[in-house]
């Protein structure tokens, strides 16, 4: 394949997105976006060196993407369903016609379009309370919650659609940390590390034993750009976790780890939970069989990149606790304002 290619990106103005769509142009490829909206009004910071690269973004529910809406690109990344645990539970629901309906959805669409690429965002929470101490590609699945069942299921359904002509690669992030313009404060590194910013303070709620294996963002944006540019007879139909076997940590390790960057922060715990989400996990397949990829990034070196951010934008507690950075509390407040209707969708003005 072309190394060079026409790329839809949809959820390019989410957490992950406004970092992969430079990432991508910034090597060669042309990005056009996709979004719903949701988040536009929260912004951690500004980044004039990736501003320019911002790509053009149509504005559209991916519950209505039609072949039309795709023709003329090459492949598709596809990150945009609503993201995370409490967002799922909050509203099973419509999680799952979002999150599987309308990414089966999206998928339909870009085969019948011609893209010849199909790259899936999918999550090691896949795995939830895992039955053996290291998980691969290979082991069973056990979701937990209705965003972990309904990656589950878009993987059924696009690995069934796979074919000479049209390339699905499935990649399993682990937690993902990391700066972005978009920040999200609901996925556990960062969020430790803008407690110990604001607060100085780690007041964890369990006794932090849970194994959960973190990535940075950027080498979440590799291994896309891996799977976009590699040979399609080595990715097509293929399951990578995305990460480093060296990077699973108990939950109390990262707020240790933490700590020792964020040097006058305490750390405390509490009662075992009830919680039986618990997974480490293997990433061997990822480094021995995705031409090009390796991880660069270590948790202290994340926590370290965060704490530079927030001494150079200055953060208060009342940006760490703004709505538009954590998933639940935004899709709450537009709800609530009336912008978006029970179903998530926005209402006309």
């Amino acid at each position: 394949m072309n190394t060079s290619m026409n790329v839809l990106v949809t959820g390019t103005e989410g957490y992950i997105g406004m970092r992969l769509a430079p990432w991508l142009t910034a090597r060669g490829h042309t990005v056009t976006g996709l979004d719903s909206g949701y988040y536009r009004d929260g912004t951690l910071y500004l980044d004039p060196i990736g501003l320019p690269q911002l790509p053009q973004t149509f504005y559209k529910d991916l519950r209505t993407v039609t072949a039309s809406d795709i023709e003329g690109f090459d492949a598709v990344v596809h990150l945009a369903e609503l993201s995370n645990d409490p967002l799922g539970e909050h509203c099973p629901d419509v999680t799952f016609e979002i999150n599987h309906q309308g990414s089966v959805r999206i998928a339909q669409a870009a085969r019948d379009a011609g893209v010849k690429r199909f790259v899936y965002a999918s999550s090691c929470s896949v795995y939830g309370a895992a039955a053996s101490d290291f998980v691969d590609e290979t082991s069973p699945v056990n979701p937990q919650t209705a965003y972990a069942e309904c990656k589950t299921l878009v993987e059924r359904d696009l690995k069934a659609m796979a074919s000479d002509s049209f390339s699905v690669v499935f990649l399993r992030n682990a937690t993902a940390y990391g700066p972005s313009p978009r920040m999200r404060f609901d996925i556990v590194l960062n969020d430790l590390c803008a407690l110990a910013w604001t607060q100085r303070k780690i007041a964890m709620i369990s006794d932090g034993s849970p194994w959960r294996p973190i990535v940075h963002i950027e080498d979440i944006c590799e291994a896309i750009r891996c799977a976009l540019e590699a040979p399609s007879n080595s990715v097509n139909g293929e399951v990578f976790n995305v990460g480093n076997t060296s990077e699973n940590y108990r939950i109390r390790e990262i707020a240790q780890i933490i700590a020792s960057v964020f040097i006058d922060c305490e750390v405390t715990t509490g009662p075992p939970s009830g919680d039986n989400r618990s997974y480490r996990v293997s990433f061997e397949k990822i480094t021995t069989c995705l031409p090009g990829f390796k991880t660069r990034w270590s948790a202290k070196d994340g926590a370290m990149e965060l704490k530079q951010l927030f001494e150079r934008i200055q953060m208060p507690q009342e940006t760490y606790a703004f709505r538009a950075f954590t998933r639940l509390k935004q899709l709450t407040y537009l709800q609530q304002t009336g912008q978006l209707d029970e179903r998530l969708y926005w209402r006309a003005r």
